[in-house]
């Protein structure tokens, strides 16, 4: 076959793949949602950290040079590499291999291992960024660093910690890519409607490489978890209590308008807000407050309720209707379901957690670790979601749902659908290869399925 000839007549090279894997199915998860249909291909081509070609083994034959690095994939799967949307990478490198669960039903006090220097919080970092490689993780938003927390003692949020950030992607070091929210409040704690503005007002221009390390917006804390009594709630607690929200105010009444303030302010900067909200009435505070905003000025800024566990069916059409995401953790909820029915009433739980429904909704859910509240591990998590939701109609279907809430689903959340979250052509190459294909066993197996190899931006990072 003649080489393709450009306007003028001259022959024009044909590309030259840098990497190749073949020989076993790849799900580029690039179609509208899960299906019957076979894997996307059986081969994949990467070149300058793009994907460059899919299909058949035949199909990227002509793009394999004497300098490509092939791998035999010998049945093994590729699939889009993953994105965990809530994980403290910092803190997770500070305490790993503990979390505050540990092996218990319910997180207990933390271990306590402050971070005290700078040279102590990039290797934290680095730390992470080792383990979250092995796991496949390519991507994870740091859902909140900034001043808030510079006397923090955990030493893990502060603006030290972002200079370390910003160290280390201008080193090339990061083994993800990094989407961070600004806080300016402390983290589980009270946030000052003046120390928020005056956050707001000091932000600094974009980061050299977004694409690597990218400060999306800010996180606000609005109340805190159902166990710990203190969800914001429109009924009191089974004990008779009811809790305030986080951000600070004289009464009830003002404490709402100020998260209404700070989630309006921000939307009409142009940035993108996550809500640590919990409880219904601090959800439906939230889509008051993005409703209003969104009138003002209709931008979709991709914002999104974190946790969200007592979410109920008409905040989920309101969440849909107005572009709001959901990132939750199904691993709390198979955990703490006893501990919510001891402070909510008896059967409470079950109303909780509507992973289901979320997806029914058609609401882009994101499925985290909250790392290192529970481990970073994404296979465990689709599990739990799998336990939670109950039994599927087919499993396949449900793997590869639950797949997507852990890549297309967080590459929306980062604005980032455009050029990551699937593995079409022209997206970039960041992959995982898994030891057997995630489509062929159920959610509850997929914890025992290793991951051999992890590329970010056709880098292997990787391999076991």
């Amino acid at each position: 076959m003649s080489r393709p000839q450009n306007t003028s007549g001259a022959s024009v090279p044909k590309p030259v793949a840098d990497l190749v894997l073949r020989g076993g199915p790849v799900h580029t998860l690039a179609g509208s949602g899960p299906g019957p249909g076979p894997a996307s291909g059986t081969a994949l081509a990467v070149r300058s950290g793009r994907v460059l070609r899919v299909g058949a083994d035949a199909d990227v034959r002509d793009l394999i040079g004497p300098a490509t690095e092939v791998v035999d994939l010998k049945g093994r799967a590729v699939i889009p590499g993953i994105n965990d949307a809530h994980l403290h990478a910092t803190w997770l490198g500070a305490l790993w291999p503990d979390t505050l669960f540990g092996d218990h039903a319910a997180p207990g006090p933390g271990p306590q291992r402050p971070l005290c220097t700078p040279a102590e919080r990039r290797a934290a970092i680095l730390k992470a960024g080792d383990l979250l490689a092995r796991l496949g993780i390519t991507s994870y938003t740091e859902p909140g660093l900034g001043p808030g927390e510079d006397a923090g003692l955990a030493g893990a949020f502060g603006m030290s910690v972002v200079e370390q950030y910003r160290n280390l992607a201008a080193e090339g070091l990061l083994r993800a890519r990094v989407t961070a929210l600004w806080l300016y409040g402390e983290l589980d704690g009270p946030s000052t409607l003046d120390d928020y503005r005056a956050g707001l007002a000091a932000l600094g221009g974009r980061d050299p490489d977004p694409a690597m390390l990218n400060f999306a917006g800010v996180k606000i804390f609005a109340d805190g978890i159902p166990p710990m009594r203190s969800a914001y709630t429109h009924h009191c607690y089974a004990d008779g209590s009811h809790a305030e929200l986080l951000v600070a105010g004289e009464n009830d009444t003002e404490r709402e308008q100020n998260l209404t303030t700070m989630i309006v302010e921000a939307h009409h900067a142009g940035l993108q807000v996550g809500v640590h909200a919990t409880g219904d009435r601090a959800i439906e505070l939230m889509l008051d407050a993005v409703e209003r905003a969104r009138a003002e000025r209709d931008l979709d800024l991709r914002h999104y309720v974190i946790h969200g566990d007592m979410v109920n069916p008409a905040q989920l059409q309101r969440m849909a209707r107005l572009g709001v995401g959901l990132s939750t953790q199904a691993g709390i909820a198979v955990r703490t379901a006893s501990m919510v029915d001891a402070v909510l009433g008896a059967q409470r739980a079950g109303s909780t957690w509507p992973l289901r429904e979320t997806l029914d909704v058609g609401i882009p859910l994101c499925l985290t670790s909250d790392a290192p509240v529970l481990p970073p591990d994404w296979r465990r998590e689709i599990a739990a979601a799998d336990e939670w939701m109950g039994p599927a109609d087919n499993p396949r279907d449900r793997v590869e749902t639950l797949l997507r809430c852990y890549t297309v689903h967080p590459a929306r959340q980062d604005g980032a659908e455009t050029w990551k979250g699937t593995l079409a052509e022209g997206m970039v190459a960041d992959l995982c290869v898994l030891a057997a294909d995630p489509l062929t066993v159920t959610a509850a197996e997929l914890p025992g399925v290793d991951v051999d190899m992890t590329v970010l931006g056709g880098r292997v990072v990787h391999e076991r």
